[in-house]
């Protein structure tokens, strides 16, 4: 697993493909981001790697940042993030990456913080049907009923879906397609929607479980059972030909 990169949702848009056809892409803005911090774990398996990006006025920060981010050189940044890689990768401190850490077609999981929504009913935030609007009910039709117990327990249980505050939460989206990189503007094109509104901050990664290999795992597995089922038809035919050839030798003897 590698590491991550900071990004920054810009907005949405459609690209078109070279057949034509147009497709939903999200434009996500990379500014450089660098590498701060490599510490080493007590197994020496693993290593922790820190990456800070954004770029942020001065006297926003907090002295204790500004000296840290003096002694490395290197202009305060808005976010700094952590994330832990296998020991073999070679990252070291001061290291820049960009767009061109990612490549076309690849698979990639965005990280971000969804768009709060305030609080909300039970039929906007879990699709509940609500209740009869005919006779017998009264003016509570968009409610979401009992949610206690008998005498026994006497309470309601927590994690109950129920009415509440809607969005505003860590949202991880797999699987995304990498539809285009601009190196030179530091963006990414995405195919589909990711959290967050405009300007928000997004982790980008590489996809944990890609469609693009289990796509292939199942070619290879489609061309084996193939290549199986024809060795069986050959072999078949083979051992039909044997005996004719053998009645052919005795007829002419």
């Amino acid at each position: 697993m590698r590491v991550g990169l900071i990004a920054k949702k810009l907005g949405m848009t459609r690209f078109f493909r070279e057949d034509g056809s147009n497709i939903p892409v999200t434009l996500l803005g990379l500014e450089k981001n660098y590498i701060t911090k490599v510490k080493e774990t007590a197994s020496k398996k693993l290593k922790h790697i820190q990456i800070a990006s954004g770029n942020i006025k001065i006297k926003k920060i907090k002295k204790p940042l500004r000296s840290y981010f003096s002694k490395l050189k290197i202009e305060p940044k808005k976010k700094i993030l952590e994330f832990k890689i296998p020991n073999d990768q070679n990252i070291n401190v001061g290291d820049i990456l960009d767009a061109s850490f990612f490549k076309t077609g690849q698979y990639v999981d965005v990280i971000g913080k969804s768009n709060g929504k305030g609080f909300a009913g039970p039929m906007k935030r879990h699709n509940f049907s609500g209740l009869r609007a005919t006779h017998g009910v009264s003016i509570s039709h968009r409610s979401h009923g009992s949610t206690g117990q008998c005498q026994d327990p006497g309470r309601t249980f927590k994690g109950k879906k129920m009415a509440g505050q809607m969005g505003n939460k860590k949202v991880t989206i797999h699987n995304l397609e990498v539809v285009e990189i601009d190196n030179e503007g530091g963006t990414i094109l995405i195919k589909g929607a990711v959290p967050g509104s405009k300007g928000a901050i997004l982790i980008i990664r590489d996809a944990v479980k890609p469609k693009s290999l289990m796509a292939k795992v199942k070619k290879e597995e489609t061309v084996e059972e193939s290549t199986k089922k024809e060795k069986k038809v050959e072999s078949k035919e083979e051992s039909q030909e044997k005996p004719n050839e053998q009645k052919v030798k005795e007829d002419k003897k």
